[in-house]
């Protein structure tokens, strides 16, 4: 009688390890943790890609505007401040793509966060401006000339785009960089100090 019992303590125990709150199956246990050594710092380096951090800024760049100019557009209003929720999509592009631990990843992410808020408010602008020409959107920014591009421009940005520019330049460099655990920092000093030792 005794056994019978136990059995049924321990059988919901043991099969509540292996369930979530939901009694479903946990289909990924959780990895162990790395080791730290120099080999896994030299491996962390080797990860950064300043390539694909480009590629991703620009296609955040691309994605934002569109979804920025089409809801603009829908609403009748312009907010300048779209730019700083740019900024932190492009931080966060560069840091999942890029991979990047050092101060060139952050530069990356402030200039196309700087150059999306230019390109951004253009692509918006060129919306507005097109149904009063009773045209489309890539059809006013395809025929911008070395003539109109310096009144557009003018139109286009105000001091306060410049200043909501500048925020999400900074926001971006903020969220550029990866963000790494004890292990890795442990690794990544591990392998400083195994390079200084051969110095």
């Amino acid at each position: 009688m005794e056994m019978d019992q136990r059995i049924r303590v321990l059988l919901p125990i043991m099969s509540a390890e292996k369930t979530d709150v939901l009694r479903l199956r946990k289909k990924h246990m959780p990895k162990a943790e790395k080791e730290a050594t120099p080999e896994y710092g030299q491996r962390l380096l080797n990860a950064q890609s300043v390539r694909n951090a480009i590629i991703a800024s620009l296609i955040a760049i691309i994605v934002f505007s569109a979804i920025w100019a089409m809801l603009s557009t829908l609403v009748g209003v312009i907010y300048p401040w779209m730019t700083m929720l740019m900024g932190i999509l492009i931080g966060l592009a560069v840091r999942r793509a890029g991979l990047g631990l050092d101060w060139r990843f952050p530069v990356i992410a402030a200039l196309f966060a700087a150059f999306g808020a230019l390109a951004g408010n253009i692509i918006v602008a060129a919306a507005f401006t097109a149904p009063q020409l009773d045209t489309s959107t890539l059809n006013v920014l395809t025929n911008l000339t070395a003539m109109t591009w310096p009144v557009f421009f003018d139109e286009v940005m105000t001091p306060a785009d410049l200043v909501f520019a500048l925020f999400a330049a900074g926001i971006a460099a903020f969220f550029a960089n990866r963000r790494l655990n004890r292990t890795q920092v442990l690794a990544l000093r591990l392998l400083e100090e195994s390079n200084d030792g051969q110095d």
